[in-house]
């Protein structure tokens, strides 16, 4: 036992040794063990470490099983489907035939059709899509994911932020929780719903590439371009789907692609929720979007203009011009100036600006933050709506402006004149049909080209063509007397 004892301790004294030896050779022979220490102290004076502590604190923008938010979302987005009536082609007609359409002497083509994406917002049938999806509709006819079938009432359009309003009769119907497009972070993943080449009920994923962004599609002279853009596969079809984060909660309305074949090419852009609840609730509330104004022309500030205006920031939005009476020139905005907050929000570009004012309504008060001179200024400034006044304004007040009533052809009336549609004039009094010269009991057969067959067609080409750039607000009339001569008038909705 003793020589056991002794034998097990020569053999730990020799692994000490060892091991103290190996250690001792390690410190003096390897020359890197000294700068790893210095690196390590590097990299605590810099504070990578407490940067990555910051955003290990925050919460998880989701896990990469996207199963729960595609079940969410799936059944609330919806096929649209759009019909468009074909005009009768003017090549094989005369003149006569044109605008009259005669019984049995007309050569239609056969009506066209097309589709796209809605997401039910309420469970009484709301129903967002793009605009451009239900643009010149005739039909709309909205299919949901169990199949059920509904044809669609367009409750209005907003043409400057591509956004537009449907309702089926239904109730009961699932829906997608609206989320908050602020919160979104790039890098975040987020999921596509929609159609794409009529493939019903897709989901696509993908990660915030980019907000705020700009790409000039919209062809409006006071559109709002502030897309998320994302890497999530849409295509044609998707316009008008949901954009979801992994909550399952919308974020945005899929609406364009970058695209030079007219198919997805990885990049992908939606309409914010942010700008989406702004529209749908003026669009329920008035009948027409309330558009504040801030009165001011902007330029994006580039190194350039960095160094030729002596700015001292490269963040904000430029003012290039102040308009006359507006909203910033009451609140002593001017030229030079660069804006970089509205209310708490941060005003980066001069798309973000845009963003922020086109959430308020005329009348409201921001507080706008600017840089004068090197200075920080606030100003308060009281928004407009485009015709210079604070109040909102209806669909009655837009649609009042023509100062006529009407009502729709007898079939006597069409048989009498040879024709199969159009809508009369019962009533005139003053308003901008009785300032162009348009006689009272005149049958309007066509405005901007598109056949007038009822009062809700009027409407919809007047609430189009309000929306419309200044220099397009007219209304182009065809139609005739009551003893069948044909008239044509043009109708400034500017003026």
């Amino acid at each position: 036992m003793k020589k056991t004892f002794r034998f097990l301790g020569v053999v730990l004294l020799v692994a000490a040794i060892s091991a103290a030896t190996t250690l001792a050779v390690l410190k003096y022979s390897n020359p890197q063990s000294s700068n790893l220490q210095i690196l390590k102290s590097s990299n605590d004076s810099l504070g990578i470490p407490a940067a990555y502590s910051r955003f290990a604190s925050l919460p998880q923008a989701g896990e990469t099983d996207f199963t729960q938010a595609a079940e969410l979302s799936v059944n609330a987005v919806v096929h649209v489907k759009t019909t468009y009536r074909n005009e009768v082609s003017s090549q094989q007609m005369d003149l006569f035939e044109f605008f009259f359409g005669r019984p049995g002497q007309q050569r239609e083509m056969p009506a066209q059709q097309a589709s796209g994406s809605g997401v039910i917002i309420s469970e009484d049938g709301y129903i967002v899509t793009n605009n451009h999806v239900i643009d010149r509709a005739d039909q709309i006819q909205v299919v949901l994911n169990d199949k059920r079938e509904y044809t669609a009432t367009l409750v209005g359009t907003d043409p400057n932020t591509d956004i537009a309003l449907l309702k089926i009769d239904e109730t009961g119907l699932p829906v997608i929780l609206m989320g908050n497009s602020d919160d979104l972070r790039v890098g975040e993943w987020v999921l596509a719903v929609g159609n794409p080449f009529n493939l019903t009920s897709t989901v696509t994923a993908g990660i915030v590439s980019a907000k705020a962004r700009n790409i000039n599609i919209l062809n409006a002279e006071m559109k709002i371009e502030s897309f998320i853009q994302t890497d999530a596969a849409v295509n044609p079809g998707n316009s008008g789907g949901a954009l979801v984060n992994t909550r399952g909660e919308l974020v945005g309305i899929n609406t364009a692609i970058a695209s030079q074949t007219g198919s997805y090419s990885g990049y992908s852009f939606a309409v914010p929720t942010s700008i989406v609840q702004k529209v749908v609730s003026d669009i329920r509330q008035y009948g027409v979007v309330q558009r504040a104004i801030l009165g001011v022309q902007m330029r994006e500030i580039t190194s350039e203009l960095k160094n030729e205006k002596n700015l001292t920031t490269l963040q904000g939005a430029y003012v290039e011009r102040v308009v006359p009476d507006g909203a910033a020139e009451k609140a002593g905005i001017k030229s030079g100036d660069v804006i970089t907050r509205v209310d708490d929000a941060a005003v980066k570009t001069g798309t973000d600006l845009q963003e922020h004012i086109g959430r308020h309504r005329p009348g409201d008060v921001v507080s706008v933050t600017l840089l004068r001179d090197g200075k920080t200024l606030t100003v308060q400034a009281t928004l407009t709506n485009r015709d210079g006044g604070t109040g909102v304004i209806s669909a009655e007040d837009k649609a009042s402006v023509l100062g006529a009533t009407f009502s729709e052809l007898t079939d006597a009336q069409k048989e009498r004149l040879g024709i199969n549609y159009g809508l009369q004039i019962k009533s005139l009094k003053a308003g901008k049909l009785k300032s162009a010269g348009v006689p009272s009991n005149f049958i309007i057969l066509k405005v901007n080209n598109r056949s007038v067959r009822t009062e809700e067609d009027l409407d919809d080409i007047v609430r189009r063509a309000n929306s419309a750039s200044e220099h397009d607000r007219v209304l182009f009339i065809t139609g005739c007397t009551p003893q069948g001569r044909i008239r044509y008038y043009a109708v400034n909705l500017a003026e």
